[in-house]
């Protein structure tokens, strides 16, 4: 089978937009044999932090031996990165394989489904055919009313919550918390990463029992090695060397723990684990000689957690960033949170994306830089970056301006 064919003709089920409703995924998975009840399942909800924390929890579970696959979105380069059992990606022909399984089911019943329900359908009897032991489950958009959301999880994790797809949503976040807070169920153990009042009022419309990781391990200390980009935290007396880096992975790094000591995985398991991580997209250094460092930072608290690392190390003058953002995002203030880390900005295009913008439609917000430049071409665009000299050319403004930069320049 052709896969590249394949995935065109799954990509073609975007057509039907982003749609938000669980009766689709329902019907779908009843026609496979409901695989989504073949599993232990932990569900992950959150506006920043999902993947970080999503991957630190199944490297704790495949330390520990089980069988583990994990569901992630969106892919950097190849759709292969959504799906990964044992930490390795599905194989192309396993993605035309269950392709065409869910392909016949949504025609069959004539259902009207959309990519993501798609690709949660064929992960779900993936995942069962592979036997897993665990999954770990990242939800695509909230949780409420996310295609994922037909699981009953053991464990719900929430990472954080700020303003983004505020069109879908909600513009405020008591209604996004609501939202993210649907993932919980009667039975699942729940585990929060932030403390914001409206938050934590949502979190308790559902459920009195959770634990706030920010109220249990408050008292924790912990260094960034700004040398090796390694985050050192020390939790009773044991020292966890995290391989990702920065202030705000501490929160990741502690929900993650904290699901596994509640599954009941060894303190000396998740320390092994803990320095395997690798999660691409997030402060990424992609090179050393010059220094290069690759981070989505698509919505305004992961800008200010990109400007946050990097002002451990560098002035903005010393920093040159190359920049583009989809049009449904908080422009103005990833923009002012760029311009706190970098006085240079190379504004690129991602116009070939639903979404996306030409470099020119986001120059009205550069008006603070000391200089912005526009690029279209993003080859050209890293090639003019790299003879200005900087210390530091970041990367950043979206997923797909990442996966353009790894495939292209």
């Amino acid at each position: 089978m052709d896969t590249n064919k394949i995935l065109d003709e799954l990509y073609s089920y975007s057509m039907f937009g982003i749609k938000l409703g669980l009766e689709n995924i329902e019907r779908m998975c009843e026609a496979l044999g409901n695989p989504q009840d073949k599993y232990r399942v932990i569900h992950i909800a959150g506006t920043n932090g999902k993947g970080s924390t999503a991957t630190t929890i199944e490297a704790g579970l495949i330390e520990a031996g089980y069988r583990v696959g994990k569901f992630t979105s969106p892919h950097i380069i190849r759709f292969n990165e959504r799906i990964q059992f044992g930490g390795n990606e599905i194989e192309d022909q396993e993605i035309c394989s269950y392709y065409l399984k869910v392909k016949e089911v949504v025609e069959e019943k004539r259902i009207k489904a959309t990519f993501f329900e798609m690709t949660t359908a064929m992960m779900f009897l993936y995942f069962a055919d592979k036997k897993a032991e665990f999954v770990v489950l990242e939800t695509g958009m909230g949780g409420r009313y996310d295609a994922t959301n037909v699981v009953n999880s053991e464990i719900a994790v929430i990472t954080n919550v700020s303003l983004d797809h505020v069109g879908f949503l909600g513009d405020n976040i008591y209604d996004i918390s609501k939202e993210k807070a649907g993932i919980i169920k009667k039975k699942c153990i729940v585990v929060v990463g932030d403390d914001n009042l409206d938050f934590i009022k949502a979190i308790r419309n559902e459920t009195e029992n959770f634990v706030n990781i920010k109220s249990k391990y408050k008292n924790i200390e912990y260094t960034l090695d700004k040398e090796n980009f390694l985050t050192e935290i020390n939790i009773e007396n044991k020292k966890y060397s995290f391989s990702l880096f920065g202030e705000y992975q501490v929160g990741n790094f502690l929900c993650a723990y904290e699901t596994l000591k509640i599954l009941g995985i060894e303190s000396e398991v998740i320390q092994r684990a803990a320095a395997k991580v690798r999660w691409p997209g997030r402060f990424e250094v992609y090179s050393k000689t010059p220094l290069v460092i690759l981070d989505g930072a698509h919505n305004a608290d992961a800008a200010e957690k990109l400007r946050e690392n990097l002002n451990l190390s560098f002035s903005p003058e010393e920093v040159v960033a190359v920049v583009s953002v989809l049009d449904d995002k908080d422009i103005p203030n990833i923009m002012r949170e760029i311009r706190g880390f970098s006085d240079t900005i190379i504004l690129t295009s991602l116009e070939m994306f639903k979404r996306g913008l030409k470099g020119e439609e986001l120059s009205v917000y550069t008006d603070s830089f000391k200089l912005s430049l526009i690029e279209n071409d993003i080859k050209e665009a890293y090639k003019k970056a790299f003879f200005m000299d900087k210390k530091v050319i970041v990367i950043c403004g979206s997923f797909y301006l990442l996966s353009r930069f790894k495939q292209e320049a």
